[in-house]
């Protein structure tokens, strides 16, 4: 105890020094280092290099070739990564529950750490799997929005491919998209861990790597500052104009792991440079990178979220980003996100960080509509009762769908968002209802007005810096279309929502097998151009073989 007391004094100690020493070297750093490194000295601050430091460990080390394209090796103790527990939504029955309410998510990273696990040669943990992300991986061939709306709305309708007789129904929505160049200005603020627990090459390397893919999108009107923490927090860079990248690039290069985390300060010192600077018709957006270990001041999952909940009040965002395994604090970064305004996503490579950071950072940055809630009213003459297939912890009590004080997801710029729901048809069996029948209560539908329509979408959402919520509805029109006929869009959805349902062994997986999500997804690739759905089909195999090993 006493030895970790003097090395968390001597990081205090080191630390005032800090801006004095980095303004000194900054100068005479190269924009782009010959090669990532991170020296292994618990004791030493962020930003800094310890001279008596012995090794290092090189960015490509431990690179191999793999499904998400340049990978990083598992390293021992990756038994500790840690998930919230889910448990999957039943199927509830129409006439005691006729509405189903949540809040959007637009988080992908499930699909990312669960394609991890399977790369090392593993089935994921059940709880790892939130079969919404998975979903939402994938980029959907939705309708631009062509109104003042800030996305589209489109549903289809087919036989749920796990269970002929059950009937899978599709809720898309597509937002906007904006070109980087006619996205508001931006204030940055990169919250980045540098503690001891980020001195693995798939982690601050690559944390590096994405940002500087970041930093070389933005354009002068866009300006970024540094907050890094270990066992104290400090401010490396002061909000600078994005027309300096290579100071900014210079900044991020210098910054090696060490020490505790001190997440919270670091959260708190980070809003508070994003609040000095401001832009009143701009982006605000603290950026988090970690692996979640938090374990210095402000540091339960209560704790921090509480502090993110008052912080997102000042109408600043946040996009938390996930890196490495042996420690990887999963649940409290989702729940980050969740509570601040923001997503959440897994970089398991330099492919997922160009993805996340390159190629979507329109939408990472800009956000087109928050507050966003569905709320599905189901039609008792045409559905016996229903199951929303994940979304587990976005659920919301129904009167909270009128509720504008009532937190939910956010949709950035270009960003899909998709839910499914398994319907069973009137006149057969609920399944698990998870109550007994009522004795007194048997539906006789009188009105025949909407006997066409399996149920009503409805969706409230805010304009970024409004307050009060704009309403939407559209009904959903009966359909009995098999799968195979059915829209790509459903058709690959339900391909990767099946798979989910394998990877958790759900109670709900019916007939899924392998054979079907792979026939599924094959009829299914449009252009591909990224090779998404390619890479998809891959991992479904491995997968695959790795059931079959046991």
């Amino acid at each position: 105890m006493e030895e970790a007391k003097m090395k968390k004094q001597k990081s205090v100690v080191l630390f005032v020094g800090f801006i004095s020493i980095f303004s000194l070297i900054f100068s005479g750093c190269p924009s782009e280092p010959k090669k990532d490194t991170v020296a292994r000295e618990v004791s030493q601050r962020p930003g800094t290099r310890n001279a008596n430091s012995t090794s290092t460990v090189t960015m490509d080390a431990e690179k191999k070739s793999n499904i998400g394209g340049d990978y990083y090796s598992p390293k021992e103790g990756s038994s500790n990564d840690r998930y919230a527990e889910i448990q999957e939504n039943p199927f509830l029955e129409t006439s005691r529950a006729p509405l189903s309410t949540f809040s959007i998510d637009v988080d992908t990273a499930s699909y990312a750490n669960v394609r991890r696990y399977i790369n090392d040669g593993n089935l994921p943990p059940k709880d790892s799997v939130r079969i919404e992300e998975l979903v939402n991986y994938f980029e959907y061939d939705y309708p631009q929005p062509v109104s003042d709306i800030p996305f589209s709305v489109s549903t289809d309708v087919a036989k749920t491919p796990w269970n002929s007789k059950h009937k899978i129904v599709q809720i898309g929505l597509q937002g906007k998209k904006v070109s980087l160049e006619n996205v508001p200005p931006s204030n940055l603020v990169f919250l980045l861990d540098v503690s001891g627990s980020m001195n693995s090459p798939d982690k601050l390397p690559l944390l590096k790597s994405g940002l500087r893919m970041l930093v070389n999108q933005l354009t002068p009107k866009d300006r970024v500052a540094i907050v890094a923490y270990a066992g104290s927090s400090g401010l490396v860079l002061p909000s600078t104009s994005a027309s300096d990248k290579n100071k900014i690039i210079s900044s991020l290069n210098m910054l090696e792991a060490g020490g505790s985390t001190a997440g919270g300060e670091g959260i708190q010192l980070a809003y508070k440079v994003a609040r000095q600077n401001f832009i009143s018709n701009g982006n605000n957006r603290v950026i988090l990178a970690t692996d979640g270990d938090f374990n210095v001041g402000v540091s339960s999952d209560e704790e921090l979220v509480n502090l993110i909940e008052e912080k997102r009040k000042s109408n600043i965002f946040l996009s938390v980003f996930g890196f490495g395994r042996g420690n990887l604090n999963d649940s409290m970064m989702e729940k980050l996100s969740n509570k601040g305004n923001g997503n959440y996503a897994y970089i398991d490579s330099n492919d997922e960080a160009r993805k996340a950071l390159g190629n979507q950072v329109a939408g990472t940055l800009y956000t087109i509509a928050k507050d966003v809630k569905i709320q599905v009213e189901f039609n008792p003459a045409k559905v016996a009762g229903y199951r929303l297939i994940g979304y587990e912890n976005r659920l919301l009590a129904d009167r909270d769908f009128n509720d504008d004080a009532k937190d939910a997801g956010e949709i950035g710029a270009g960003h899909s968002v998709t839910a499914l729901y398994e319907i069973v048809p009137a006149g057969q069996k609920v399944e698990n209802p998870g109550v007994d029948k009522l004795k007194y209560s048997k539906v006789r539908p009188s009105d025949t007005r909407f006997n066409d329509e399996l149920m009503t979408v409805k969706l409230r959402y805010k304009e970024p810096k409004e307050a009060k919520s704009k309403l939407l509805s559209i009904g959903v029109l009966d359909r009995n279309t098999s799968i195979d006929h059915a829209s790509a869009n459903l058709k690959f959805a339900s391909a990767v929502a099946q798979f989910g349902l394998l990877m958790r062994d759900s109670r709900y997986k019916g007939s899924a097998n392998f054979s079907s999500i792979e026939t599924l997804a094959r009829s299914a690739m449009g252009s591909d151009l990224k090779n998404y759905r390619g890479e998809f089909l891959n991992l479904v195999k491995r997968a695959r073989s790795l059931k079959l090993r046991g």
